[in-house]
């Protein structure tokens, strides 16, 4: 029996929301304390081994090389690294998270800065089904170990770490479970990888669909328009109209009519409207603040300088704030004008202009100088945005695939798991 700890109880038989059927009379799951299951290790990495082992990070987003976060071989350097050997754990300790990750990688030789602690786990816990558990739980754990371990500094209590309780179902439902969480893991990472090339499919065709820099034709041309000739040369200031800054209002909960974007709205990859939370401007509101379809809007300064974003009918009825600047686009497709925007050489232009102060930012008449580049008629506009958009379509849909499945595998992890519930 699991003695009480400080008063407190817990539950020491759990059935999940969940089961598969050929488990379902095997009565309630056990509970333990990962003080039953971890075995603490400190190894250290060999001298004349370290050339195996390759030095990891840990993170929110579990492991990752750090020779890709650093751009660097590290490997040279990892004598005194811990060894994160297969089937254990590592735990750190930030300022305001919990960094954990679990090795289920067979034949794996990773290390960790000796600041991290490492833990074997014993044979009667599915490494596979530990992970999923902790990917479940890794916030509510990581609070209560925050704010109870922070009273030891920048190390975890191991008094607090291993008095947490998990729950264990049986070996063979243990494997069942891991087994059901892992093809839908390897299901989202097939359609990750789709969505991968639909992205660089597109930026492959935005690349190659308009001119590059010192050129007036595109290296990839529709057959129909090969004879048309030269792509004339504007400054988007000559097919801009209605330039003008944003509105300096403070951001008030959403109204239900009134939506304010601000830099912050716009995601940093895709470029769409992406509120965390949905604001309204606040005070008198001014029409000429009110952005029009097909309406382009600019990043004037910091970090985000040269973001830009493309309204959209089914986006609503918009305000936008002081440090965006908008652009009316006349004269030529607003979406074929957004979508030199998003190219390589654009990404160039914005980072030479930007700092050419000491604070990095682009004004609107740094703006208004920006090359764009139009072709002879009209039909080979709407010919490259209508392929880009059939193209952008598919990439929505693939993304929207790819949050359906982290749903279902959420809902799982939930149903999959008894709920934890301690007094």
């Amino acid at each position: 029996m699991l003695p009480e700890k400080q008063g407190k109880t817990v539950q020491k038989k759990l059935l999940p929301r969940l089961r598969f059927p050929e488990f379902k009379n095997d009565g309630k799951w056990e509970v333990k304390r990962l003080g039953e299951v971890f075995i603490k290790i400190n190894k250290l990495v060999e001298e004349d081994n370290t050339a195996s082992y390759k030095p990891v990070a840990v993170g929110e987003k579990g492991l990752r090389l750090r020779e890709e976060i650093f751009d660097k071989d590290l490997t040279k350097n990892v004598g005194k690294y811990k060894v994160f050997p297969f089937y254990s754990v590592c735990f750190g300790l930030g300022s305001k998270s919990l960094a954990v990750a679990v090795n289920d990688i067979e034949n794996s030789y990773y290390c960790v800065s000796n600041a991290y602690k490492i833990y074997k786990v014993k044979n009667q816990v599915n490494i596979k089904l530990l992970k999923y558990y902790i990917e479940l739980v890794r916030n509510k754990w990581g609070k209560k170990i925050l704010i109870q371990s922070s009273r030891q500094g920048k190390s975890i209590d191991e008094n607090i770490l291993f008095d947490t309780a998990i729950p264990v179902p049986s070996l063979p439902e243990q494997q069942k479970i891991a087994a059901c969480l892992s093809s839908l893991d390897d299901l989202i990472t097939a359609e990750r990888q789709k969505l991968e090339l639909l992205k660089a499919h597109k930026k492959g065709l935005l690349q190659n669909l308009f001119p590059q820099e010192g050129e007036t034709v595109p290296k990839l041309r529709f057959p129909e328009f090969k004879k048309d000739g030269e792509w004339e040369v504007k400054k988007l200031g000559e097919i801009s109209e209605n330039i003008m800054y944003g509105m300096n209002a403070a951001a008030v909960e959403f109204d239900g009519e009134n939506k304010y974007i601000r830099i912050t709205d716009i995601d940093e990859n895709t470029r769409l409207f992406s509120p965390n939370p949905l604001t309204s401007p606040y005070g008198q509101l001014d029409d000429k603040y009110l952005l029009k379809v097909g309406d382009i809007l600019f990043a004037r300064t910091g970090a985000s300088v040269g973001k830009s974003y493309l309204h959209q009918k089914e986006n609503g009825r918009f305000y936008f704030a002081g440090f965006l600047i908008r652009f009316t686009i006349k004269n030529a497709i607003p979406y074929f004008v957004y979508l030199q925007t998003l190219t390589e050489q654009y990404q160039k232009w914005v980072s030479k202009t930007s700092m050419r102060s000491g604070q990095p930012g682009i004004n609107a008449e740094q703006y208004k100088l920006f090359t764009i580049f139009i072709p002879p008629t009209i039909r080979e506009q709407q010919k490259i945005t209508a392929c880009l958009l059939s193209l952008d379509d598919l990439i929505t849909a693939q993304t929207q695939k790819i949050e359906l499945l982290q749903q279902h595998k959420k809902g799982l992890l939930q149903g999959l798991f008894p709920k934890m519930e301690e007094n």
